[in-house]
């Protein structure tokens, strides 16, 4: 039907019409039309995945019962909207979504936020329920293309109680999730493992005293599950007292309608929880002011401290202003509109994350920072500053660069010293202090020093009893006396040390001469990670068990292989490279694997893969293919690697269905990614590597699409000092050799940069460079990027299915990047730390390109002698080889 409706029927022939055997609308998969709708027997059901229509893992309905919905992940609630017309702190379904799963059938009142609706506004329209658990509402435009108009889950917060009970969450951190204040983790393991779905529980049970044992956490701008019950208030007070009187009521929020605001005399809404609170996240659009019920003592640990801010417990020394804590700490300002916590240093102003009292550290957000860069000024904090820098930084993995800015900045630890005893004026200030006296110490400040045989503990905040003997604080030493301990004491450790120094050396140089000779016949013992010995192992003609000391992985039996790839069946084959056949396995214990199996006849031998075991193992980078272990017995040579879902890239690139799912973000986070990879082998490993063999094809996809160089059987190690070598065998394949190497067997790791500059025109322009000519001008795809640059129509270039997603800038700068890669002359193509920092520069003032190499299409020289090669998962390449005469 022209409503998208496949209906089988049959004639009834009693009564002269069609009877409805069979309808689409009543029996959807994974996408929802207009003119169907959505009851309680009715769900969308996701795929597996990309290419698989079975039955995926989420779905979505109606809540039978409820007005509201769900999308299950399995057994599990993954999303949940708001109960129709109730509170609206929980995440409200988009009308115009409800409009259309009502079938148009929705009353709705149009107003400053809802437009008038009607059936005629949802022609070519969608609702997709897809297989990594979004639904994505799309609509038609003018050129025929989806355009995603509105979607959820859109985060990470979005998730159905993403922090589980009690935990709130934020999409805006890394840390997204903490406990409010006065509860603590259920599983403290599994937290920080980044499992937070155990939620958290109260450190003291609330109505367990008296009627001032209990207190409100006042939260602004949250979202909250639910609530359990509602009555009119007249005022915020009786909503409180309402709770505070019900030892089930762990929450309560007052909303004031329109008309209680103005003065009228109709009553405001109080909303009451009595189970436990869900699906918190804080900084939420709309969201309401939550007060949550908790122990006094919990959020007053002493009556100086300044209590709560928002979602943060502030603990004693820590001070947002004159009134509470120790004005040594003054460095933070809470916004009590918003519940934000701020932290002031010399450099600037930067949000608190979260606060550990327990361990006297905190978390605070950095934008637009380098990756724990030490020569970062604000790192060097000033001495006589109370808070320093614990060296543990955080941020997103994808946007990870060693020497460009962060665009979601940077999470920063740091940790505060134990405070002194606290400063006081008068004895009355020293009561939240038992036995402690306010007494002017040596510096001429009155502090609340700890009374005779106590010493005071900066950890517990309190002047515990000296055991054993008596106690004298340090304090009421004289100056005299201090200077004479202190000169003996550091006088003595000077003579200690000097003497050890000596005594060690000596003991050094008679054990290297005594050992002198068994190294020399056993280098490798100590110099594994060498670059010298690396490059004796792999160019000897061996690879025997002696040699599995020198290789930093596991090495397998034959059998457990056999068993885990099931004797190699066909069934698990994964495809064939220059290598030999890839298989799939798994172990017993459900780890999956990819074991790239030797051919006899493989045009690669034991260099090449002595190459992969030797040099792999010792690289270890989040955009590099992981090697799990290797396997030699009698003729068998194997390598296993971590299984790549999603197959190798030009399997994406270069398919015309397939390549959709490959938007721009995508795309510049893959281009990205084999940048930092490549920086890596350069610049940043232990061995300087490079590759000589990067191509689309050696590029593998996790799956979360984040690129893993692989392939490292035609990689060379470099010197610290040599920039430059000469091979007399070029090796490597058509269409990614640089000009230098291809002509004259010259490599250096700009030969990896023209490659680089390769695969970036490739992932932009969705066209094979091997496979494209231009017939007007015989350009090939380097040179028709060339004219378009020239002509100032570069984002012609672009592969049309991404278009509407394109970030032009981005598009632009990569087209200019990838072409400063492709200069003839080798010493003008950027370094990769170069190329990285332009990439993530957020300046468009890039340097301008040349023309680069190979503008014209050309064969391959009929003298090079030529081999197909067949990479797993791609097509159409060849491999030259060039032997010296």
């Amino acid at each position: 039907m022209d409503s998208g409706n496949l209906v089988v029927s049959d004639e009834d022939q009693g009564n002269h019409a069609e009877k409805i055997l069979w309808q689409s609308f009543a029996n959807p998969t994974d996408t929802f039309l207009p003119g169907m709708k959505m009851h309680d027997n009715l769900a969308l059901t996701s795929w597996s995945s990309y290419e698989d229509p079975s039955p995926g893992n989420f779905s979505f309905e109606k809540d039978q019962g409820e007005n509201q919905y769900i999308i299950w992940k399995r057994s599990i609630r993954y999303w949940k909207s708001s109960v129709s017309g109730k509170f609206v702190g929980t995440g409200e379904m988009s009308t115009a979504i409800s409009y259309l799963l009502s079938n148009f059938t929705l009353r709705v009142s149009p107003n400053n936020t809802v437009p008038f609706l009607t059936s005629s506004l949802y022609s070519d329209t969608r609702l997709v329920m897809n297989y990594w658990g979004q639904l994505q509402y799309l609509k038609m435009d003018s050129e025929k293309k989806w355009l995603l108009v509105w979607v959820e889950p859109r985060d990470r917060c979005s998730v159905f109680n993403a922090c589980g009970n009690f935990g709130t969450c934020n999409s805006k951190y890394d840390s997204m999730c903490k406990c409010l204040p006065g509860f603590k983790p259920n599983s403290i393991e599994s937290w920080n493992a980044g499992d937070f779905s155990g939620g958290c529980s109260r450190r003291t049970n609330v109505c367990s005293g008296d009627a001032n044992s209990d207190t409100f956490l006042s939260l602004k701008m949250m979202k909250v599950g639910n609530p359990d019950a509602q009555f009119n208030a007249k005022n915020e007070d009786e909503c409180k007292l309402e709770c505070l009187n019900n030892c089930q009521c762990y929450a309560y929020s007052y909303q004031e309608n329109e008309e209680a605001r103005q003065g009228d005399s109709k009553d405001a809404v109080c909303w009451i929880w009595s189970e436990d609170l869900n699906n918190l996240e804080e900084e939420y659009e709309d969201g309401c002011d939550l007060h949550v019920r908790v122990a006094f003592s919990d959020i007053e640990s002493t009556g100086r401290s300044c209590g709560t801010c928002g979602t943060n417990f502030i603990p004693y020394p820590l001070g947002t202003g004159p009134n509470c804590g120790d004005p040594k700490y003054f460095s933070f300002h809470c916004n009590i509109s918003t519940g934000e916590l701020d932290f002031e240093t010399p450099a600037g102003i930067y949000p608190v994350i979260s606060i550990n009292s327990e361990t006297q550290k905190f978390l605070i957000h950095r934008e637009n920072a380098l990756y724990c860069d030490r020569s970062d000024k604000f790192l060097v904090l000033n001495q006589s500053f109370p808070f320093h820098f614990t060296g543990n930084c955080y941020a997103d993995p994808s946007t990870f660069s060693s020497n460009a800015p962060l665009k979601h900045g940077i999470e920063i630890e740091l940790s505060w010293q134990l405070p002194l005893e606290p400063i006081c004026s008068s004895l009355l200030d020293c009561e939240d202090w038992p036995n402690s006296t306010c007494n002017t110490t040596s510096d001429g400040k009155k502090r609340c020093l700890c009374n005779k045989n106590f010493l005071w503990d900066g950890l517990k905040l309190n002047c515990t009893l000296e055991s054993n003997h008596s106690y004298q604080s340090e304090r009421h030493l004289s100056l005299p006396k201090i200077t004479v301990i202190t000169f003996t004491t550091v006088i003595s450790l000077i003579l200690l040390s000097t003497t050890a120094c000596i005594y060690l050396r000596k003991r050094r140089q008679a054990k290297t001469q005594e050992s002198k000779g068994y190294v020399q016949k056993n280098s490798g013992i100590n110099f594994y990670d060498s670059e010298r010995y690396v490059r004796d192992l792999i160019e000897s003609g061996r690879l025997k068990e002696d040699d599995a000391q020198a290789i930093d992985i596991p090495h397998f039996h034959l059998e457990s292989i056999l068993d885990a790839t099931n004797n190699f069946a066909n069934s698990n084959k994964l495809g064939q490279g220059g290598f030999g056949p890839v298989y799939k396995g798994k172990f017993p214990g459900g780890q999956e694997i990819a074991v790239k199996r030797l051919s006899s006849c493989s045009g690669q031998g034991l260099e090449e893969f002595k190459n992969e075991v030797v040099l792999i193992a010792k690289l270890q980078h989040r955009n590099l293919v992981r090697l799990l272990g290797y396997c030699v017995e009698g003729d068998e040579k194997m390598l296993l690697y971590e299984y790549m879902p999603n197959r190798s890239l030009d399997a994406f690139i270069f398919d015309r269905k397939l390549c959709v799912v490959l938007d721009w973000d995508v795309r510049f986070k893959i281009i990205l990614g084999i940048a930092r990879g490549l920086l890596y082998l350069h610049e940043d490993s232990r061995l300087r590597i490079i590759h000589r063999d990067l191509k689309t094809s050696n590029i593998l996809l996790d799956e979360e699409k984040n690129p893993k160089i692989s392939d490292f059987g035609l990689a060379r190690i470099f010197g610290g000092k040599e920039t430059v070598a000469n091979t007399d065998r070029v090796v490597g394949t058509y269409g990614y050799m640089s000009p230098e190497y291809a002509l004259d067997g010259h490599f250096s790791v700009k030969s990896d940069v023209f490659s680089f500059g390769v695969v970036v025109l490739e992932i932009i322009s969705g066209k094979r460079n091997t496979g494209f000519y231009q017939v007007e001008h015989e350009l090939s795809l380097l040179g028709y990027a060339w004219h378009l640059w020239k002509e100032g129509r570069a984002m012609e270039f672009m592969d049309q299915t991404v278009c509407q997603t394109c970030n032009a800038d981005e598009c632009l700068k990569c087209v200019n990047v990838g072409l400063l890669c492709l200069q003839e002359d080798p010493n003008e193509r950027p370094t990769m730390s170069n190329v990285v920092f332009m990439l993530g520069s957020e300046s468009n003032t890039l340097p301008s390109p040349k023309e680069p190499a190979f503008v014209v299409r050309r064969c391959p020289s009929s003298r090079a002698s030529t081999s197909s090669k067949l990479e797993t998962f791609s097509r159409n390449e060849l491999t030259v080889t060039i032997d010296g005469r």
